[in-house]
């Protein structure tokens, strides 16, 4: 796409290619991420639908199955901390529950 002789015949834009967001009918550079004819808004864009979208690789799910496990109790955990812990609270509860008497 050839470019306009003058700042002025240039229209941005509906949608950021960079980041994707809305930009004004009249707006000089996004106003979320700062591009503008200078600095980088193409025709084809990750975000304006374009082929190089990094997020169509990324696998969510899995993602989150490697960072917190699928197992409710945490990794790693020995038993007897498990003990400690709860034989804690029962020691407070029961003081608690000694000083309302």
């Amino acid at each position: 796409m050839p470019y306009a002789n003058s700042s002025a015949d240039r229209t941005p834009p509906s949608v950021c290619p960079n980041c994707g967001e809305d930009v004004p009918a009249r707006a000089l550079a996004c106003p979320e991420c700062g591009a503008d004819w200078e600095t980088g808004w193409r025709d084809i864009g990750y975000a304006g639908g374009g082929s190089a979208d990094p997020e169509d690789e990324f696998n969510y799910a899995e993602a989150f199955d490697k960072e917190f496990g699928s197992s409710a109790k945490p990794r790693g955990v020995k038993p007897l901390w498990w003990i400690t812990g709860i034989a804690l609270l029962v020691i407070f509860l029961f003081g608690a529950l000694r000083s309302l008497v």
